[in-house]
């Protein structure tokens, strides 16, 4: 898709062979990439419809490095954009062509494991599964699990607030990072949190997790591993019609009980993923959810016998449980390589990350059935049910002329119904550029002028990822007399992507 960039820093252009100079001077060696087709793999993220060329990219590999990048862009005005593995769904690492790419992918190593106190200190590059890769020989494991697991980085998730299908019951990455290591745009060094379970003061920590690369550059991360449970199993539930699907989702958690994972995919998605894995999912189906019950065998038995009645009642046609781990995982492998199936049955699909109460999954799930046909464009669902959060991959072929603009169109309008009955606009994958003009959606002016504020206590002149999250970029040092007796100073608008 062709972009309409924010106007470019001329001036910054013009530094440009003196910026590269500069960086190789911090980070020698092959730590900078200036030639375009060398930086071609680094024009997007994983939301591939928007694409920019950097004006130069930076690959440090010691905090010390980064200190000194983030301090001579500060003092030069230079825009920095700091990048994971480039797994983000929301355009939140897409590079501007007048800023520094700042790519931590040599951040790589686990430098501690601790299991008196439970935790695991990594390097934001290490990736998610590499974690409980590391601490599965003591029966640890991680616990925020995105199915991109195997690529995303812990870096990356900390900046998105990552999920995954086992966050229903344990939490998102904030509920699961105990300390993070942060370079300020001024090359300041700060330690927030530790091995510790909390902190005094401000929770700085609560702020950095989900903050999308806007405050701060993160070098460490402090994880909590978790103890894995006595037993877990799965079930595989097919429901004729989705909306008894939904039903039983809430009719599970109204009942009292918080499964370890409580996933649901519809009937494209169920057949494009039956293909891809042989999981064994059932193909007569419209509707099948995925739920895991773990714990001591004694209370994972009861719960299993519980939540079989519960799909009866609610009209489940088929019920299989699982009968060894390698079942269970198996059941685990379809639903996470649901995606990258997806792409089996379409050119390109958009996927969406919206959040609703469980209680309006059936009026929703109704309403996109409703948009599919408006724009004729075909959906494929699969949802962390449990909380709430959607993920309707829309199905489009960007060859076709005005087709990705249609797919855009009907990702706002699922946004829209996201916040119309009570939900968020993301869940897990970030505002980014994605959903940014969207925001007033969700905000009003005051609210997001005070988000603002916040940015501008780390960042004051706006150089970390400017252009992502934002609708309208206030500079600073006016921030203070918005709001101010009923003025308000007008600022122009981002232009949009």
């Amino acid at each position: 898709m062709s972009l309409q960039m924010p106007e470019l820093d001329q001036a910054v252009l013009a530094r440009r062979a003196e910026i590269v100079d500069a960086l190789r001077a911090i980070v020698p060696g092959e730590g900078v990439v200036a030639v375009e087709a060398a930086m071609k793999p680094f024009e997007s993220d994983a939301l591939t419809a928007y694409r920019q060329m950097p004006m130069v990219v930076v690959l440090p590999e010691t905090t010390e490095q980064v200190a000194d990048v983030l301090r001579y862009c500060n003092a030069g005005g230079i825009k920095v954009v700091p990048r994971g593995a480039g797994t983000s769904l929301s355009g939140g690492a897409l590079p501007l062509g007048d800023g520094v790419l700042l790519g931590l992918s040599k951040f790589n190593r686990i430098r501690e494991i601790d299991f008196a106190n439970r935790v695991v200190v990594a390097e934001p590059g290490v990736t998610n599964l590499a974690i409980s890769s590391a601490v599965a020989h003591a029966g640890f494991y991680y616990a925020p699990d995105p199915s991109s697991q195997i690529a995303c980085s812990i870096g990356g998730n900390v900046a998105e607030n990552s999920g995954g299908v086992h966050c229903l019951k344990y939490g998102m990455t904030t509920n699961n990072i105990l300390g993070v290591e942060i370079v300020l745009i001024t090359g300041e060094i700060i330690r927030l949190g530790g091995k510790h379970l909390d902190s005094g003061g401000y929770d700085l920590l609560g702020i950095i997790a989900g903050s999308e690369g806007l405050l701060g550059v993160v070098t460490e991360v402090t994880v909590r591993i978790l103890k894995k449970p006595e037993t877990a199993r799965a079930l595989l539930v097919g429901f004729k019609r989705i909306e008894d699907a939904g039903d039983c989702v809430s009719r599970i958690i109204g009942a009292g009980i918080i499964p370890g994972g409580m996933e649901m995919m519809d009937k494209p998605a169920i057949h494009a993923t039956e293909e891809f894995v042989h999981a064994g999912y059932p193909l007569d189906v419209e509707a099948l959810l995925i739920v895991e019950l773990d714990g001591p065998q004694a209370e994972v038995d009861h719960l299993i016998a519980r939540v079989e009645k519960i799909s009866k009642e609610c009209l489940a046609t088929t019920c299989k449980v699982s009968t060894s781990e390698e079942e269970r995982l198996l059941f685990w492998a379809g639903r996470k390589a649901a995606f990258p199936a997806v792409g089996r049955i379409s050119p390109d699909y958009y996927c969406m990350d919206g959040t609703i109460p469980r209680a309006r999954l059936r009026q929703v799930l109704a309403r996109i059935r409703v948009l599919s046909e408006k724009y004729n464009l075909r959906v494929a669902n699969v949802f962390h049910a449990g909380d709430g959060n959607l993920h309707p991959l829309i199905l489009y072929d960007a060859n076709k002329p005005g087709e990705l603009e249609r797919t855009e169109q009907f990702g706002a309008e699922i946004l829209k119904l996201c916040v119309e009955v009570g939900g968020v606009l993301t869940g897990e994958h970030g505002v980014g550029v994605e959903k940014r003009d969207l925001m007033g959606t969700m905000f009003t002016e005051v609210d997001l002028d005070h988000q603002q504020r916040l940015k501008c206590a780390f960042d004051p002149q706006g150089l970390l990822n400017p252009g992502k999250v934002f609708p309208k970029l206030h500079r600073c040092a006016e921030l203070g007399r918005l709001h101010v007796h009923g003025g308000k100073v007008p600022f122009p608008d981002i232009p949009r992507f």
